[in-house]
């Protein structure tokens, strides 16, 4: 009678312990994300919506499995615990075929779903696939530096660094490369991340639902300063960006070829700049001067 007495104490020692864990875990939880900005869950553009969506929908459709085998796991171990006696032995429910047909099949409809859902989104969502829209694209040349980021508009013979303005509703088309480091480009509220690699060039297509300011970051360590590769994502009305862009046009500073190979200077803490583009080639330059052992840029 004490050892089962005591056994229980110990039990309920266990269980009270794993409640308070959780509790903490999902205090601690609630405290760092209490008041902070969510923005993948708070999509801003066509395709972050898409994502949301889809993050929402296996999320969802993985708590029908998750959750109940939870509630299970918790019953199981309660109502068959060694301290009590009426419950019963009945080994021939493992080789029930309703109970097999439940506990198997459920799972594998639940997996049939998921990949069918995989596939229709991984095709929909591809980062290479022009957005439909009757509005003219913008391009966007990006290149990841140490510890930067470079935007090139070849269309409006501009460029700047760690800022990036673009017209509302619009479609934006992304060519991304590196003159560093392996790096990846991420703007959670528009879109998903797409890395940046030397001698590589990927793409990205996103557009902004309205007018807003959003977060810009580097989503793979790339080195020292790697925590400084964040810029600023300035959605405008199309006159706005109109007007911003003619303005940058006529300013100071120019990105010629000394300039660049300054700028590609490893630094760290990196101000908003712009510059007037006098080589258009320049991003093609970058990614071909991997190409040659000498890792000079071809002229």
């Amino acid at each position: 009678m004490h050892k089962d007495k005591k056994r229980r104490l110990h039990i309920g020692i266990q269980v009270s312990f794993a409640i308070f864990v959780a509790l903490v875990i999902i205090g601690a939880l609630v405290f760092v994300t209490q008041g902070r900005e969510m923005p993948v869950l708070n999509p801003q553009g066509t395709i972050a919506h898409q994502e949301r969506d889809l993050i929402l929908i296996t999320t969802g459709l993985g708590m029908l499995i998750v959750i109940p085998v939870f509630i299970m796991l918790s019953v199981i171990a309660w109502r068959y615990r060694a301290s009590n006696k009426k419950a019963k032995y009945q080994p021939q429910f493992d080789s029930h075929r309703g109970l097999e047909a439940v506990w198997w099949g459920v799972p594998v409809l639940f997996i049939i779903v998921l990949a069918v859902i995989t596939v229709i989104s991984t095709h929909a969502l591809d980062p290479y696939k022009p957005l439909d829209s009757k509005v003219k694209p913008v391009s966007v040349q990006v290149i990841a530096m140490d510890w930067k980021w470079l935007f090139i508009y070849p269309e409006q013979n501009i460029a700047t660094v760690n800022y990036l303005n673009i017209p509302k509703e619009t479609p934006i088309n992304f060519t991304i490369t590196s003159d560093a480091p392996m790096n990846a480009f991420w703007i959670p509220a528009l879109a998903g991340q797409v890395y940046a690699m030397a001698g590589m060039s990927t793409k990205l297509h996103v557009m902004a639902d309205g007018v807003g300011t959003y977060s810009g970051v580097s989503s793979n360590i790339s080195g020292d300063g790697f925590a400084d590769m964040r810029f600023k994502v300035h959605s405008m009305n199309e006159s706005d960006f109109v007007a911003w862009a003619k303005e940058a046009s006529s300013s100071a500073n120019v990105l010629s070829a000394a300039e660049y190979e300054r700028l590609s200077v490893p630094s760290h803490d990196n101000q908003q700049t712009e510059y007037v583009l006098v080589d258009k080639n320049l991003y093609n330059r970058v990614i071909m001067k991997y190409m040659y052992p000498s890792g000079e840029m071809s002229n």
